[in-house]
């Protein structure tokens, strides 16, 4: 589950790529929903409810120096909310959670708001209430409902959006407009072609099994039959300059630019696995394509004159992405270095990202008290019989709460199959045939990435091993291995869960 945006799996958001980023320079935390239609849906937390958790600074003071988070799925889950709570057995949340960035590097929840809709005045409400953290009591177990609610949220937005559609449906577009307008002998064509090996074919296995109606996805999120139509809500924001991991870490407020950086934008979250594991293998991946296509495209002028190259972009944007082409974000495909940043971005994400938001995901979330991915009941009210109820036998209410039997057989089952490495799994640096070019020069400056990212493995084992950082390895001891790149391994004995490697592509 992704981390960029958010802290994931159970713990691991901080581990992946979601949607956890600092608060704005305002709190409460405010709504972009049409007020026309939803009123004010500003965030009821306050600084009284969570002062006594920031190490004695102020809620300013906090937000100020990049020390507070939030991991928001209030506005994408609110419109929905009407509809999904009348699916039988099914009870949700629009979510807020308010995290703090403690001394020792680590995040810390420290209020979680959840919210249901309130019709009032023809307007779509919200009626709020925040919980904070507790560890004795009936109160301890409603601060772990609390989180339950949270992480079904996370859950579904992990599978629809961060996996799903960030990862295997963007990269469709690419894959149809390289096969129809570049010619099997074009540079960009051998560039690219190894990250599309098998994709189209998971994605039409997808359509038939996991995604479609009445499929796997809708029988064991909690989206069920509203999935395909909240993804493709989502889609609409999509934006192909913001996929390149330096610009989704400044997008998310998890980085600033910063031209003395190797990497060019600097962590404000110094102790954050995915982003510093992603940034070195994003270099190793831009440099590669740079010094490639440097051989073929020595001008600007020479790539403006490419006429399979231009026919190719022209189609990416006003064919494979109709519904986008006027966005003005768009890539002129003028300069070389707008095509070594698209060829990067799709390079990226049809390895490295979707191997941080695949190959972890039987490994932190197979274990459904740990990360449900389904609720089915209300949080328990004080002076009810389900509160009562729960003060009695905390560990039936919370289990009958979360995702049921049948979904938890079948989800576990499907994050298993998803988890798994082939035998004959190809990883990034790494070619199914020698032959696939006869330039010396190209092969050379392959030589190099495949050797920087060996150079990265040993630097993802250093990081793991040492103890100031503590986010690498958690609570469970369990290290950050699914951006080690595996480019060493050329045995093919590394399938099954290995939580490691990254593919040259999506292929499962």
């Amino acid at each position: 589950m992704d981390d960029r945006r958010r802290v994931r799996k159970g713990d691991s958001r901080r581990r992946q790529p979601d949607d956890d980023h600092p608060c704005e320079q305002e709190f409460p935390p405010k709504s972009s929903l049409d007020p026309s239609q939803y009123g004010d849906h500003t965030s009821t937390i306050t600084e009284a409810q969570i002062g006594s958790s920031l190490e004695g600074l102020t809620v300013q003071q906090a937000v100020s120096s990049n020390r507070l988070y939030i991991l928001d799925h209030h506005d994408h889950m609110m419109p929905y909310l009407v509809r999904l709570n009348n699916l039988d057995d099914t009870f949700l949340y629009a979510t807020r959670t308010l995290l703090f960035l403690k001394g020792d590097g680590t995040l810390a929840p420290v209020a979680i708001e959840l919210s249901t809709p309130l019709l009032q005045g023809g307007l779509t409400t919200a009626k709020s209430t925040v919980y904070t953290p507790a560890s004795t009591g009936v109160e301890a177990w409603i601060w772990q409902l609390a989180k339950a609610y949270v992480c079904v949220n996370d859950y579904g937005y992990h599978q629809l959006v961060s996996h799903w559609l960030n990862t295997h449906a963007v990269m469709e577009p690419f894959i149809i407009a390289t096969n129809r307008q570049l010619s099997v002998t074009h540079p960009v064509h051998k560039l690219l072609h190894p990250h599309y090996r098998d994709t189209m074919n998971i994605n039409s296995r997808a359509r038939e099994l996991l995604v479609s109606a009445g499929g796997i996805i809708e029988l064991t999120v909690f989206q069920r039959k509203y999935a395909m139509e909240m993804s493709s809500v989502t889609y609409k924001d999509w934006n192909f300059n913001e996929q390149a991991l330096p610009d989704d870490l400044i997008k998310r407020g998890m980085a600033v630019r910063d031209p003395s950086s190797p990497h060019k934008v600097r962590l404000l979250l110094e102790d954050y696995p995915y982003a510093v594991d992603g940034l070195a293998i994003w270099t190793a991946i831009e440099q590669w394509v740079t010094e490639y296509l440097a051989i073929y495209y020595t001008s600007d002028s020479v790539l403006q004159s490419d006429v399979e190259l231009q026919a190719w972009w022209k189609e990416v944007r006003e064919v494979g992405h109709g519904d986008l082409k006027d966005a003005a974000w768009w890539p002129k495909m003028m300069t070389v270095a707008e095509l070594v940043k698209a060829c990067a971005t799709i390079i990226w994400t049809g390895s490295a990202l979707h191997a941080a938001v695949n190959f972890g995901q039987y490994p932190y979330a197979g274990y459904h008290p740990n990360k449900p991915s389904a609720s089915r009941r209300p949080m328990p009210e004080p002076d009810t019989e389900e509160y009562a109820l729960l003060a009695r036998d905390p560990e039936k209410v919370f289990i009958h709460t979360i995702t049921n039997q049948v979904q938890s057989i079948i989800g576990i089952s499907l994050l298993e199959i998803l988890s798994k490495h082939s035998s004959d799994e190809i990883y990034l640096g790494q070619r199914d045939t020698p032959e696939w070019t006869s330039d010396a020069k190209a092969l050379e400056a392959f030589k190099r990435f495949g050797t920087r990212l060996e150079g990265i493995e040993s630097q993802v084992v250093a990081l793991n091993g040492n103890p100031q950082l503590k986010n690498r390895n958690g609570p469970a001891q369990f290290p950050y291995m699914l951006l080690y790149p595996n480019t060493s391994d050329h045995t093919g004995k590394a399938e099954g869960l290995t939580a490691r490697g990254i593919p040259n592509s999506i292929s499962i």
